[in-house]
């Protein structure tokens, strides 16, 4: 997905040019992308016999609702748990902290 977010819309090989490597085989590739396309989040248009794949879904879109699933799964839809646990993992600075409360503070008004 980060690099079909990058390019707009790209062939297999192409997304395969922008992978670090070592480089996935072609057919890892394609699976991966069909895979997304079945779960909505890649659309493809047909050129001839192959296929050039594009995002349906905004990279904001994605980790919203990507978070949201996280938070419930592992922290019980607590936000609070999540920023406890990453704070006693030393994740989480206090100055960092500080500035998320800064900011939620300012969308808030």
């Amino acid at each position: 997905m980060q690099v079909l977010w990058k390019l707009d819309s790209a062939f297999v090989k192409e997304i395969i040019t922008e992978l670090p490597g070592p480089k996935p085989a072609y057919n890892t590739v394609s699976t991966i992308v069909r895979i997304l396309e079945q779960k909505g989040f890649v659309g493809h248009e047909t050129l001839g016999q192959s296929h050039k794949y594009y995002p349906l879904i905004t990279k904001e879109a994605y980790t919203k609702s990507f978070m949201k699933g996280f938070v419930q799964r592992y922290f019980s839809g607590s936000y609070q748990q999540m920023v406890s646990f990453f704070t006693k993992e030393d994740n989480l600075s206090v100055k960092e902290l500080e500035e998320l409360v800064k900011q939620f503070k300012s969308r808030k008004k």
